[in-house]
């Protein structure tokens, strides 16, 4: 394998493409960190991966394609079934005769050849493409396939005239852990079709005459299908069955977990349950370990907020707190600076309800209700095993509060996440549960609010000029003006034509200044508190966040307005 190395960086440097230092330098960082060479040329930014991926073919004696430019034809994708293509990560080309060109990223990988040459009795032409474009093509092509499959099975329940007994035979189709069961293959399907998407929640909910099912996509329920309201009974007992819950019970709102591997990745699931007229709704959350290993650069932060939230999380005590409504990405954030905190020098403990994503090297405590070990209980017990940082979930009352004060002023550094719409209400709000405001003003370093916004599409972003009621609307001045970049996105298949892809953060940090404390104390209104923190602490409101990512192209003013227009006129009112 060494020689074969060297003899690709060889064509690389015939077409003094790469210099003969750059490539010792590459080679050393290849032994070094243990990757390929050709990884270590594109990560020390030498060349590109599309460059480095035509030379190795170009040595292999193998054609190299670019699959962004490619279409493959319906009935080639069929030839190769979508299990083989995620297992073995390729995807067919085209089919010339008895020959079948397959992409593979990987040139030396004889035994997927001969494997595939078997199973698809025919001869394996293997071409070479980049990896990720691989994985993005099989995405593309079978994702699509596996909506129909979704489809199909559908239609076969609903064609067909079975008739389920609500609950025996519900119970025992769905008890069924033969994965050939027809329900529990539509229940893996929905769940897997929900991953491909990106869904962050799936929503099944029962009508009078249907079964609606619905996904979360970058935070907007997509309406997928409707089922035969027949299905309800099989399809919430094969759920409860896979998140350990008791089939039998259907008046109380109940909770499980299902743990899931899809394509050799670890999902969560976190299922409710709740009682509707109509027979149980279930919601499931959808939680990817991968997706909290987020760093803070990648959150979203302007530079001058990520830095003032760098020193805010190194400091040795006080309250951070992070506030906003359900679903705004609040765990992510106060994860994402645990991630960064958690050293072998220093003790983390949690408290959460439920415990979301499991981090290792930290200390994680499950609220339960149920046996009276709330987060009072569990914080008064966790200052006994002298953390240097403390998460607690959400304070939701005095007790809570008024603990997580304490442990604040005796030395700890306490991240927590309260309801409320913006940063300055966090005080009143605190102030509300019972907190007094002397303890309220030593204690709290810094509160931040934050929404999440869709972010354009990377592929079909375009520039737009927009309308002059938005510009109206988000207060943007002349001079920001002049130097915007405004983009939207027109619309393809890497975004399902909604013209965003992915979502960041808009945010609105505000810190404790001396200023602030003194108006703390003094029990002033929201407003004043707002207006001095914009005026002498430099707060930046979110809609204001949200107008520099809108300026930049990152994201368009339909997605900040709808999240902050309650805002724009307090940012005009001051």
């Amino acid at each position: 394998m060494a020689k074969a190395r060297g003899d690709f960086g060889d064509v690389l440097l015939k077409k003094k493409l790469l210099s003969p230092e750059q490539l010792a330098e590459a080679e050393s960082y290849a032994s070094s960190t243990g990757i390929k060479l050709q990884d270590a040329i594109v990560k020390q930014q030498y060349l590109s991966a599309a460059e480095v991926m035509s030379a190795i073919a170009e040595h292999y004696g193998m054609q190299f394609v670019d699959l962004s430019t490619i279409t493959i034809p319906k009935s080639v994708i069929e030839l190769v079934p979508e299990s083989v293509a995620r297992e073995n990560v390729v995807i067919p080309l085209e089919l010339e005769g008895n020959a079948l060109k397959i992409i593979t990223a990987d040139p030396t990988n004889f035994d997927t050849v001969q494997k595939l040459q078997f199973i698809l009795n025919k001869d394996i032409v293997p071409v070479l493409a980049i990896e990720e474009q691989i994985q993005e093509a099989i995405n593309k092509n079978y994702g699509q396939s596996e909506t129909e499959s979704v489809d199909s099975m559908l239609v076969e329940f609903t064609d067909t005239a079975i008739e389920f007994t609500q609950v025996e035979s519900g119970a025992q189709m769905a008890a069924a852990e033969d994965s050939d069961a027809p329900v529990v293959r539509l229940c893996n399907l929905i769940i897997q079709e929900a991953i491909n998407l990106r869904a962050s929640d799936i929503h099944i909910e029962p009508f009078a005459d249907r079964v609606r099912i619905r996904y979360r996509i970058d935070g907007v329920l997509v309406e997928r299908d409707a089922a035969p309201r027949r299905l309800l009974a099989p399809l919430l007992s094969r759920l409860k069955i896979m998140g350990q819950i008791d089939i039998s019970e259907k008046r109380r709102p109940q909770d499980g977990r299902i743990k899931m591997t899809v394509q050799g990745r670890h999902f969560d699931l976190r299922v409710s349950l709740l009682p509707s007229v109509h027979g149980q709704s279930a919601v499931m959350r959808i939680l990817d370990r991968n997706n909290i290993q987020v760093s803070i650069k990648d959150l979203g932060f302007a530079e001058d907020d990520y830095m003032r939230f760098q020193q805010i999380i190194k400091r040795p005590n006080g309250i951070f707190l992070v506030t906003g409504p359900t679903g705004s990405g609040k765990t992510t954030t106060l994860y994402s600076a645990l991630n960064e905190l958690n050293r072998p020098d220093r003790k983390i403990i949690t408290a959460e309800d439920p415990v979301e994503y499991y981090l290792p090297g930290i200390n994680q405590v499950e609220v339960k209700h149920s046996i009276g070990l709330d987060f009072a209980r569990i914080i008064r017990a966790m200052l006994r095993q002298a953390p240097n940082i403390i998460l607690v979930g959400e304070i939701r009352d005095k007790e809570t509060a008024e603990i997580a004060v304490q442990a604040s002023l005796t030395g700890h550094l306490v991240f927590s996440t309260l309801h409320t719409n913006d940063a300055p209400s966090a005080i009143t709000r605190l102030a509300d549960i019972g907190v007094p405001p002397f303890l309220i003003a030593s204690s709290v370093i810094a509160i931040m609010a934050q929404r999440l916004v869709r972010v354009n599409c990377p592929k079909c972003k375009e520039p737009y000029q927009p309308h002059s009621s938005e510009l109206k609307a988000a207060g943007v001045t002349p001079e920001q003006l002049e130097k915007a970049n405004f983009m939207k996105g027109r619309g393809c298949n890497h975004c399902r034509q909604t013209g965003y892809r992915g979502r960041q953060g808009i945010f609105e940090l505000m810190r404790m200044t001396s200023v602030i404390r003194e108006l703390t104390f003094a029990q002033a209104p929201t407003q004043e508190l707002r207006r001095k923190a914009r005026s002498a602490g430099g707060m930046r409101t979110l809609l204001e966040d949200g107008v520099l990512k809108i300026l930049k192209g990152i994201t368009t003013f339909d997605e900040v307005l709808s999240i902050c227009h309650a805002e724009v006129l307090v940012a005009r009112d001051n």
